[in-house]
């Protein structure tokens, strides 16, 4: 019994002797919805943060709340967050889907971002983004082209403008 409870004990001393203590440097951030309603789920949007010199993209997943946590290596702090999207189509401007990470003041290892990552669920219609969600006209021009050709109609055919250099 002695032999079996000293093993056991030198197994545990190993066990934590491996394990390194590490000062891992962390963003902990939240997504908001600009237009959703209040107990909106939040879950499941992508947010990657991106360290200048440093090759490897680090990514988190957002709760049902909103809020994303992610390990930054610990030789930057010069990183951007950016959302890249979720289960459903998001929308959003430039200025709101990018954000600087920027550092805690009462903890050391802490970091947050310095503007916050906003998104829609809907396109706005109204703005000048509008035509990068994809609105446009969808009409397309008929031309009408005799039966006899046996040709199908016009508006299958990509338009072809010939540029002819003449010097």
């Amino acid at each position: 019994m002695a032999l079996g409870s000293t093993a056991a004990l030198v197994l545990v001393v190993l066990a934590f002797a491996r394990v390194q203590l590490s000062t891992c440097h962390v963003v902990i951030a939240k997504v908001s919805c600009l237009d959703c309603k209040h107990n909106y789920d939040l879950s499941g949007i992508k947010v990657a943060v991106k360290c200048d010199k440093v090759k490897k993209l680090a990514t988190a997943t957002t709760q049902e709340n909103g809020v994303f946590k992610v390990e930054l290596p610990a030789t930057s702090t010069d990183c951007l967050a950016k959302l890249l999207g979720g289960p459903e189509q998001l929308y959003g401007e430039n200025k709101d889907l990018v954000s600087k990470v920027v550092k805690v003041r009462h903890d050391v290892n802490s970091y947050t971002i310095s503007t916050p990552l906003a998104f829609t669920t809907s396109c706005p219609l109204a703005s000048v983004v509008a035509k990068s969600c994809g609105v446009g006209s969808s009409k397309t021009v008929d031309l009408p082209l005799p039966p006899e050709w046996g040709l199908a109609p016009s508006s299958y055919y990509v338009p072809f403008i010939p540029i002819i250099g003449i010097p």
